[in-house]
């Protein structure tokens, strides 16, 4: 049997519970196919970069798959048909992760505190502590400052 990564992105407007429901139905798809789930990581609802069906938001979960091929082909017919998962991705890979995914580490590094201010210039205002600039070259700054005549069609 081979081993897969399996994500899908269910819709906003469902629950919590809806969505660990979802899991259980294609645990139970992959399972009755002859294969096994190891890990399942909900990430929650996150943000979508682009709209995808109306949807700025989705719940994302993972699962880690040890399954034949025509088990995860027959989940994602089924996820194929399903209103509730917008978008799923399988790929495989040579062996499992050991604990969480990168996805929870992120999310536990979000977590620390942060240092207090503004960085480490504390107040600074970039180029205006380090004294005037500078002239530019080039632009409309090089031309020079004499008067200029009048226009010969104005005169």
């Amino acid at each position: 049997m081979a081993l897969y990564e399996h994500v899908f992105l269910a819709r906003q407007d469902i629950s919590a519970q809806q969505v660990d429901a979802l899991v259980e139905q294609y645990k139970g798809v992959i399972e009755a196919n002859g294969g096994k789930v190891g890990r399942i990581e909900n990430w929650g609802l996150k943000s979508l970069t682009y709209r995808i069906k109306k949807n700025r938001k989705a719940h994302y979960a993972l699962m880690d798959i040890d399954a034949p091929a025509a088990a995860v082909q027959e989940m994602e017919r089924q996820m194929r048909i399903s209103e509730d998962v917008l978008r799923y991705m399988t790929i495989a890979v040579e062996k499992h992760e050991e604990g969480p995914s990168a996805m929870t580490q992120k999310r536990d590094r979000d977590d620390r505190p942060r240092e207090g201010g503004r960085g480490p210039r504390e107040g600074g205002f970039g180029d205006r502590d380090r004294g005037p600039r500078p002239p530019r070259e080039g632009g409309f700054g090089d031309r020079d400052d004499r008067p200029r005549r009048p226009r010969e069609d104005r005169v």
